[in-house]
């Protein structure tokens, strides 16, 4: 059995629980599963020719960036990140130092080539994409030249910080005009959003990628009121097979951060420690 033979028994496309998990687990983001369902059925489904899908996730910290890149991984992969048809790159970790920079443009080019032969639906997922150096756009071949891939069709996505902020105040001027968040569509962001890329105008991957048009679709995800907090710290409590009570739950909302300062209706942090509260509480 040849690698690229063993990568198709390890590819499931379960989009049905693509759909259940992004529901159920990914909170106050409406606006993202929506997009991602739709994007990754139409590029998945039998017919498309097209070879290369590129995400972009915009957000706020600890709004389900990282969370929904997890959840598509363990439903299209049957290993989900720790199967050999993924890669997560962290700029941290694997491209710490610029001056570094000519070496990683070949250690990203390989370990992509890597994945690509091996696999003929490879997901790549770029963390922190905003402080990625722009000329690690060169290595992404398959994204920029996706000839000569023969039958592989690649998945990208690019977590980034950028235009958070106009996410933020469109839906705090939602909140102010006595609007659901629910009410908010597609259309009331993006204009916003590319406004916020284009106007970024830095040396990141994530402002080129918007340059050269490499982007399929750009999923805004929305800051976090209390209530998803909320649900966020019942799911980590529950990841842990503890039982809780309102009271519990209630506590740790109490621990976060609110903003702005005058409403206090948005976590700063988002979700992002919840799970580190929760470690520290006596339930």
């Amino acid at each position: 059995m040849g690698s690229r033979d063993y990568s198709r028994g390890s590819i499931t496309n379960n989009l049905t629980g693509l759909e259940w998990d992004l529901d159920r687990r990914v909170h106050g983001q409406h606006l993202a599963v929506r997009q991602i369902l739709t994007s990754l059925e139409r590029f998945l489904q039998e017919g498309n020719q097209k070879k290369t899908l590129a995400l972009a996730f915009h957000g706020w910290t600890g709004t389900g960036k990282n969370l929904a890149s997890r959840i598509i991984a363990e439903n299209l992969y049957r290993d989900g990140q720790r199967s050999r048809c993924t890669r997560v790159f962290i700029p941290q970790l694997h491209f710490p130092h610029l001056s570094h920079l000519e070496a990683y443009k070949v250690q990203l080019r390989k370990a992509i080539e890597a994945v690509t032969s091996r696999c003929v639906q490879p997901l790549f997922v770029f963390d922190e994409a905003d402080k990625l150096p722009a000329p690690l756009l060169q290595s992404l071949f398959p994204l920029t030249n996706p000839e000569g891939t023969q039958d592989t069709r690649s998945i990208f996505i690019f977590l980034s910080g950028v235009g958070a902020s106009m996410i933020n105040e469109v839906a705090l001027n939602f909140w102010r005009a006595g609007r659901h968040r629910e009410e908010m569509t597609l259309d009331d962001l993006d204009r916003p959003l590319r406004a916020a890329i284009h106007q970024s105008k830095d040396q990141s991957l994530t402002h080129h990628l918007w340059t050269l048009n490499l982007v399929d679709e750009f999923v805004p995800f929305l800051p976090l009121e209390r209530c998803h907090v909320k649900l966020c710290a019942r799911d980590a409590i529950e990841a842990r097979g503890l039982s809780y009570s309102e009271g519990a739950l209630e506590s740790v909302i109490q621990e976060l951060l609110f903003v702005p300062k005058e409403e206090k209706i948005f976590s700063a942090q988002g979700c992002k420690q919840v799970a580190q509260r929760i470690n520290f509480m006596k339930l």
